[in-house]
């Protein structure tokens, strides 16, 4: 007799931390898995999140509802600090002291029992002041019994099981409805339509003390929900028959409010000279990528505080707040220019273009960066735009200057080793509000150009390469216009200010003995030209090193790495700055958290920020 195959399905839900003004959307996936019969046996015996069936899960989609917690006494050590703050400062593990646990006193003879505490620290000062209550009966363990912050409470999840038709659904006494013809389950905007008494009855939600708030699947916290806690309910249907399948409830942590606004950034103001056109302030900032904000990368940083939408709400107001004129952008995931930057840039009165890098995403649609590049409206015009692919300057430096066929063993090395996928930006604007003098016509265009160089430290020529095939494409572009065009190049070029890259932009030129063109043969095919050969006409200077005398001590502030890489550059002979932002002090950058990115600073990177003139010709 052949035995008849089992499946267990499970429904997983997890949502992030909730933080007032940015969206979270819950987590759900629900799967099948075959069971042979030592597992059926251990499924059968298990109280996980997971029903026991005869066919894999159908095709389904999901409903949610989200509800608003009563208030909680968030620590109940009188002294501490997040009694009454919710700010995303006091609740990092940086602010914990690493711990991310809370703790409950389990000690009947204690003041203290049943109290809560946001971490041991509050524990032990509470402590000191506690009293013995005599009367009260003695359990055998008085230890504070710990659990995670914002873990999801028991009596939720073991209840949220239930589902219709289960073999096991550990929720015999609800009664959910079978066919729910009225739910209609879509996007952001949709609305499940159900009937309420059956819903709230299998959801296993107090009405009395949770409030629903939401039934569209994001939701956006607001400032009720600050310091209380919500709780996502996420029911599986099938598409064909509208059967509910399974559902699940969790609660989240503590919704926190919003990043206070950081410490204004100071100008530092540049010697004054004589006369001068028009003036523009500019900014260049790496906005670090979510696919590079991993929290293997950056383990000092709490997972919530590296999510895009919570960085994005930090890293848009820094932005705006500057009030820059010319914006350059780099790491910009590709999908996020389109469903956040591009819309919230012009919502403060930008507009902007895009490049992405030349490979492909990383699994999926839009994981993939680039660099962005915005200007004011109302103070430029667009007059002309182009982008600038390494990897294409690569293939026609192997074929058409090297005369090497791209298949052969030497140029398919060299191309190999060139192609590292990263891409340059370049556009023209021109003033919107163009001022004219009796005698001659304003300067009224400047050029701007944003890149982002390869990273890899072990690989110095290859961003050598990229550096000087960039500025000899620059030199081409404003040669071809015939006229004294002002030029800026922006953007992070992975390199520090004892580099070559920095020589060549600086200097014009590159000393045969710095080490960055002397490889040997251990890192690959030599790409470079003869040292002579690696100059340009362009007279640059660094702005910062300009206005402050010196480059900062960091552009890029992490545990592993601490130095300067982004820079701005410009000509000397038709642009002058006037003034540059000092980056803050060690002390500032790590008051909420040991390096970068942190609840303050939402990039491992420090943005630059510079007002600049254009200089009337004699």
């Amino acid at each position: 007799m052949t035995k008849e195959t089992m499946y267990s399905w499970h429904l997983s839900l997890r949502v992030d931390r909730p933080v007032e003004g940015c969206s979270i959307r819950p987590h759900a996936y629900m799967y099948g898995k075959k069971l042979d019969e030592k597992e059926l046996e251990k499924a059968s015996n298990s109280h996980t999140h997971s029903k026991i069936c005869r066919q894999p899960p159908p095709n389904h989609e999901f409903s949610y509802r989200w509800f608003r917690g009563p208030t909680v006494e968030p620590c109940a050590y009188e002294g501490c600090p997040r009694r009454t703050s919710f700010s995303p400062h006091d609740w990092s593990k940086h602010a914990l002291g690493g711990s991310g646990c809370s703790l409950q006193c389990v000690s009947t003879q204690s003041s203290l029992y049943k109290a809560t505490f946001c971490n041991a620290s509050c524990f032990v000062k509470a402590w000191k002041t506690q009293y013995t209550v005599s009367d009260a009966p003695q359990l055998r363990n008085s230890t504070p019994t710990r659990r995670r912050l914002g873990s999801y409470a028991d009596d939720d999840d073991t209840r949220s099981v239930g589902s219709a038709n289960s073999a096991r659904s550990g929720m015999s006494n609800y009664n959910p409805p079978v066919t729910p013809r009225e739910i209609t389950v879509g996007g952001v905007n949709s609305t499940p339509r159900v009937n309420n008494a059956a819903y709230i009855e299998y959801g296993g939600v107090d009405s009395e003390e949770w409030v629903e708030i939401s039934r569209d699947q994001i939701y956006i916290p607001n400032e009720n929900d600050v310091g209380r806690k919500l709780k996502v309910e996420a029911a599986a249907y099938s598409i064909d028959s509208g059967e509910l399948l399974m559902h699940r409830v969790v609660k989240t942590d503590l919704v926190l409010s919003r990043t206070p606004v950081p410490e204004k950034r100071n100008l530092v103001t540049a010697k004054p000279a004589g006369g001068g056109g028009a003036r523009f302030r500019i900014v260049t900032y790496n906005i670090l990528a979510e696919i590079y904000a991993t929290q293997q990368q950056y383990p000092h940083a709490d997972l919530w505080s590296l999510s895009w939408d919570f960085r994005f709400q930090n890293i848009i107001r820094e932005i705006v707040d500057v009030g820059p004129d010319v914006v350059c952008l780099q790491e910009v995931q590709a999908d996020h220019y389109e469903s956040h930057l591009y819309n919230a840039m012009h919502e403060a009165g930008f507009e902007g273009v895009f490049k992405q890098k030349t490979r492909q995403s990383m699994g999926m649609t839009g994981k993939v960066d680039g660099c962005a590049l915005f200007w004011r409206r109302t103070k430029f015009h667009l007059i002309e735009s182009y982008s600038i692919e390494f990897n294409e300057l690569a293939q026609r430096q192997v074929t058409q200057v090297m005369g090497l066929n791209p298949r052969s063993e030497e140029g398919s090395s060299i191309l190999n080793k060139l192609s590292k996928d990263n891409v340059a930006q370049l556009v023209v604007l021109e003033l919107a509000q163009q001022t004219m003098s009796r005698s001659t016509r304003e300067p009224n265009q400047v050029c701007i150009a944003n890149t982002h160089l390869y990273s890899n430290k072990d690989y110095p020529d290859v961003k050598l390469w990229q550096a000087l095939h960039l500025l000899q494409e620059l030199e081409t572009f404003i040669m071809s216009r015939g006229t004294n065009l002002p030029l800026m190049i922006c953007g992070d070029f992975n390199s520090t200010p004892d580099t070559a890259v920095y020589d060549l932009l600086s200097r014009q030129a590159v000393h045969p003995g710095h080490p960055d063109v002397n490889t040997g043969d251990d890192n690959g095919p030599n790409i470079l030209p003869d040292i002579m050969s690696i100059t340009h006409s362009h007279m640059l200077r660094s702005v910062y090193n300009s206005v402050l005398g010196e480059e900062p001590k960091f552009t890029n502030y992490t545990l592993q790495f601490k130095g300067v890489l982004d820079y701005m550059w410009y000509s000397t002979q038709n642009l002058r700055p006037l003034s540059a932002a000092p980056i803050p002090d060690e002390i500032v950058l790590t008051r909420y958290g040991e390096a970068l990115p942190s609840t303050q600073y939402s990039s491992d990177h420090i943005m630059q920020i510079s007002d600049m003139q254009i200089i009337r010709p004699p």
